[in-house]
């Protein structure tokens, strides 16, 4: 989506949640967004939203992602327009799932088993 607000994140959690098997229940850890505050989002029962503390990027799983991302693909690019770095970024990230095992690598932290919903 091109923009980042609470509508956008509502329709994302909506639609992530409705892609999870009965029996499952997802932890969602975010940094502090403005658009990440639970307070304003409808959060569906089937996920629970973990806020990470302010200004600790070094917890957050997805910088190391996101880094890995920019290092192995999206560096030292000059992109002319929005179409050709969403196109960019859907080509990163399908390169990245062709790894096995590489996100997983990239975001577990031991802190991340110890979370209880």
């Amino acid at each position: 989506m091109p923009s980042a607000n609470k509508v956008t994140m509502q329709h994302f959690l909506d639609e992530f949640a409705a892609e999870r098997d009965a029996d499952e229940h997802a932890v969602m850890v975010l940094d502090g967004a403005g658009w990440h505050d639970a307070r304003g989002l409808d959060v569906p029962a089937n996920m629970t939203l973990v806020a990470l503390p302010a200004y600790s990027p070094e917890l957050n799983p997805v910088e190391r992602l996101w880094l890995y991302l920019k290092e192995r693909f999206l560096s030292h690019r000059l992109l002319d327009d929005y179409d050709a770095i969403l196109e960019a970024a859907c080509k990163a990230w399908n390169n990245l799932t062709t790894e096995p095992g590489r996100v997983k690598s990239l975001c577990s932290y031991d802190w991340i088993t110890e979370v209880k919903h």
